[in-house]
């Protein structure tokens, strides 16, 4: 069953959305989801006031779930996505994927803060731009993402993928200041330029500079000379999958930088050249 909500009415306050999921409508029928109740405020209106409700059966095992207009106001879209599809066709707002554990998640517009915030696993996907934090923690946390992969065709905000612990970045554009600040572990790709003090306290985990212009590395990362020819070239292969860019890496050098030395850190930088 693949139900589509189409916004009809912009909300005059913020929408907290983290009740839909493909698995929960796709056992509702087109009246119940209707009658859904929104935090609205301090207040809760039902679903029919401000969407649209198209119901079709589809020759699919997953179940999917399509939402179409300007969902700017529209906060933790996706949270905890468990399995199914959800595909957005619009901008959203704030902790698109909150907590995500598998699925796969499709956004065509931009998306707010704290995209992929503490997601574990699945596949979430923004065709725009990200906000702030994006694959970090959630404020107060310790752990950001720890599974699963964010790929993002725009640009993202400043701290991307901080205290990341495990899972794959990859962004095709620009990133803000503090890129994988405080990484424990995992891999974050970078297709365009970064802003200031990459890879701020990073513990373990890489960086792939992957654009025209790479970052001069800190006083705090030294270089290292060890032969990774072997291990550049899974990495490379891996990544070339998400085209752009990254789709060459195979056929150029590597050099490769150790830190943050700072805080004992055994991360690496690879700048491909």
């Amino acid at each position: 069953m693949r139900h589509t909500l189409s916004l009809r009415t912009q909300p005059r306050l913020r929408v907290d959305a983290r009740a839909w999921s493909p698995v929960r409508l796709a056992a509702m029928t087109r009246e119940e989801i209707l009658r859904l109740p929104l935090q609205h405020g301090r207040a809760s209106l039902p679903l029919a006031e401000l969407f649209a409700v198209r119901s079709e059966s589809i020759d699919e095992p997953a179940p999917q779930l399509r939402v179409e207009g300007d969902l700017s106001r529209f906060d933790c879209l996706g949270a905890g996505l468990a399995a199914g599809t959800m595909e957005i066709d619009g901008k959203v707002g704030d902790c698109l994927g909150l907590g995500m554990s598998a699925g796969e998640l499709r956004v065509s517009g931009t998306a707010r803060d704290l995209a992929g915030c503490a997601m574990s696993g699945g596949w979430l996907e923004v065709r725009g731009d990200v906000g702030d934090f994006a694959g970090g923690p959630l404020p107060g946390a310790m752990e950001g993402m720890s599974g699963g992969t964010l790929l993002v065709h725009g640009r993202a905000g400043a701290r991307l993928g901080d205290r990341m612990r495990r899972g794959t970045v990859v962004v095709h554009g620009d990133a803000g200041d503090f890129l994988a600040s405080r990484l424990v572990a995992g891999t974050i790709a970078l297709g365009g330029r970064c802003g200031a003090h990459p890879g701020w306290a990073m513990r373990r985990g890489s960086i792939v500079f992957a654009g025209e212009q790479a970052p001069v590395p800190a006083a705090t990362f030294v270089p290292v000379h060890a032969d990774l020819e072997v291990i550049w070239q899974l990495l490379a292969r891996d990544l070339a999958r998400f085209g752009g860019r990254f789709q060459g890496l195979a056929g150029r050098s590597v050099t490769r930088w150790a830190g943050d030395l700072a805080v004992q850190g055994r991360g690496e930088w690879l700048l491909p050249r």
